[in-house]
């Protein structure tokens, strides 16, 4: 079992490297475990929101989603991947002054918590599904199909996300 482990531990210490190799530019968010790097699209990430203050002026929270997704951090301007089949979310995270990255590949409805402003979505899921985005009273916001860039979206008035 030890041996299994730690050939998968360099298997995916290579496919890490090999994509690092492939990248231009100083990576500021690994691609979550569990996430196949050489299949993930490289994006930049975009500048920091107009109005972000920093955490210090702010009585700020972090943004959370439930049920849980594997998330990282970018800078703005910084790389960042998303794997074919997710759904990479970007949330301005004031308490750490850069992006918030949630990658939804699990079919769910996510509730969300302070995710305020502006922010960003890149759906590189598979298999045509529509993805939605409902307000307060459950009703639906709008919804998407994968394809096209980064898209930009105000998640103020979004309380939950269904990926599929």
């Amino acid at each position: 079992m030890r041996v299994k482990r730690s050939i998968l531990g360099m298997a995916g210490v290579c496919a890490m490297l090999s994509a690092a190799a492939f990248t231009t530019g100083s990576a500021q968010a690994a691609v979550p475990s569990g996430q196949a790097a050489a299949a993930s699209r490289v994006l930049v990430a975009p500048a920091a929101p107009a109005a972000a203050q920093s955490a210090s002026l702010v009585a700020a929270a972090s943004p959370g989603i439930s049920p849980w997704a594997a998330s990282g951090h970018v800078s703005p301007g910084g790389s960042y991947g998303c794997a074919s089949g997710n759904l990479c979310t970007l949330v301005w995270d004031p308490t750490t002054s850069d992006w918030k990255i949630f990658y939804l590949n699990a079919c769910h409805r996510y509730s969300v918590s302070n995710w305020d402003g502006n922010g960003f979505y890149f759906d590189a899921q598979t298999g045509g599904v529509t993805s939605y985005l409902y307000g307060s009273n459950g009703g639906e916001l709008s919804h998407f199909q994968p394809g096209g860039g980064q898209v930009g979206v105000n998640w103020s008035p979004v309380y939950s996300i269904k990926n599929c």
